[in-house]
């Protein structure tokens, strides 16, 4: 059941749209059945308001399920309207919003309400790519009605009474609630299922305004917030001292400081959001070794090597905003692949995963290299090699296969008389920034206060950016 302190279906609906903008439909569907006495049970609107409306001045549709009314749960017509949402929403080219707050499916209904959940499945695959999906999480969201949630581009979750499962706590072997709440904000902020988790249900509606704000309407449009009001030219001091915490170094070059960082508290060594240059909207992906605090103290440190969790959090993002036009910023500071038994099990297919994301996008894709660029490594952080279309490094950036002191011991192994530190020396030579520009590989050693400027520049000149990718159906990796 719904916390009784929660707002009212039709409540978060209003705090969601713009004032006095939203317009409901399907207002007098309810359930056919009538098996297990449902004929004398009242399920309003059986169980989901739904409509359109304005948010941010964004077209959308809505759907709001209410927990009130049979405890919210998807049964044959809760389902249809949901479904005939969707229809409208891929027809008129707008995003699609869900309030969720669901007890699973309606037992009462059997194979009826099944067939309602894969006719939402069914829709869901069909818009994927086609208009950005969002849905946040306010009661109940397990079994099905997770993988439902899971299926939007975008999820929110409210942090004390959002509950996401797929199995509840206490039937998951050597488990039990108190032990370890599974379906909490909590656990889940840290797995790969939320992008964000906000306290309090208004906290969670004004994000999804923000997030509507900056995002496009669809796969045929482009992403603009607000007009610009920061200086275009804005010098950036700080760059250097916040590129190990990404997420520092992202808000600082940003329009305004705007930074909406994605999954924050999952694979905290990959860094995905959303930042604005000049009002466009463009995905972000950073490498980050440390974590600082408000004081500027490091409270968290990672070891700058690619993870399965990191690459799969960031393939996936890219992925999306290649799907929906945006333009994606890398910020590459990377020397190598996790090494454990366990990450040797899945991180070769989860960087191929991340590298051919990047090469398949055809949106403008600008890399920074602010530190070290190892390696194989290197080559799947959006490098040029892989079709970055701008590549810029800090002057004290470091290009080539690995650190010079290893290789110039792996080189001379064999040769006991070799002089390592001058070998290192030659080695080293052949990967700082000069070498690397010298080939082609670097367009530009730019100065870490000029960040802002010159990434900005960059994607104002890619804007018009073109590409004819070869036809297919779609590729297997």
């Amino acid at each position: 059941m719904s916390n009784t302190n929660a707002l009212s279906a039709k409540d978060r609906i209003a705090v969601l749209v713009d004032e006095n903008s939203f317009v409901e439909i399907g207002a007098n569907i309810t359930k056919r059945s009538t098996d297990f006495n449902m004929q004398e049970k009242s399920v309003p609107a059986d169980g989901v308001v739904t409509g359109y409306g304005l948010v941010q001045n964004t077209p959308v549709y809505i759907y709001s399920q209410d927990a009130s009314a049979l405890h919210g749960t998807i049964g044959e017509m809760h389902a249809k309207k949901i479904a005939h949402v969707y229809e409208l929403a891929m027809k008129t080219g707008v995003p699609v919003i869900g309030l969720i707050d669901c007890a699973g499916m309606r037992l009462q209904e059997s194979t009826d309400a099944l067939a309602g959940f894969g006719e939402i499945y069914r829709i869901k695959a069909k818009a994927s790519g086609v208009v950005p999906q969002i849905s946040a999480v306010f009661g109940n969201c397990g079994g099905g009605v997770a993988v439902l949630t899971a299926m939007s581009d975008f999820t929110f979750m409210e942090a004390k009474s959002g509950k996401l499962f797929v199995n509840s706590p206490n039937t998951l072997e050597g488990n039990y609630t108190d032990k370890l709440d599974t379906a909490s904000a909590e656990f889940q902020k840290t797995a790969s299922n939320v992008d964000v988790v906000a306290e309090g249900e208004e906290e969670v509606l004004n994000s999804i305004r923000e997030l509507i704000s900056i995002l496009p309407e669809n796969n045929n449009d482009t992403a603009f917030s607000e007009e610009c009001m920061d200086d275009l030219n804005r010098i950036v001091p700080d760059f250097a001292a916040e590129v190990a915490d990404a997420a520092l170094a992202l808000e600082d070059i940003s329009d305004n400081n705007f930074f909406l960082e994605l999954k924050a508290g999952y694979a905290k060594e990959m860094v995905t959001g959303f930042v604005c240059f000049d009002g466009m909207t463009v995905g972000a992906v950073a490498n980050r070794t440390a974590i600082f605090d408000e004081n500027g103290k490091e409270v968290e440190k990672f070891d700058g090597r690619l993870t399965t969790a990191g690459c799969e959090k960031a393939a996936a993002f890219v992925k999306k905003c290649d799907a929906f036009n945006i333009p994606v910023l890398t910020l590459t500071n990377v020397e190598g692949y996790a090494t454990s038994v366990e990450e040797e099990k899945t991180i070769a297919k989860a960087a191929a995963q991340l590298t051919a994301a990047f090469a398949e996008a055809d949106v403008p894709k600008v890399n920074v290299i602010v530190g070290k660029a190892y390696g194989s490594a290197y080559i799947t952080m959006n490098s040029k090699h892989i079709g970055a279309d701008m590549v810029f490094a800090l002057p004290d950036a470091q290009i080539g296969m690995m650190d010079a002191d290893v290789a110039a011991k792996i080189m001379y192994e064999d040769d006991a008389d070799a002089d390592l530190s001058a070998k290192a020396a030659e080695f080293a030579a052949q990967s700082d920034t000069q070498a690397a520009a010298a080939r082609g590989y670097i367009d530009s050693i730019i100065e870490p206060e000029a960040a802002r400027k010159q990434v900005l520049y960059a994607f104002e000149m890619l804007f018009s950016k073109s590409e004819y990718p070869i036809g297919k159906k779609h590729g297997t990796i």
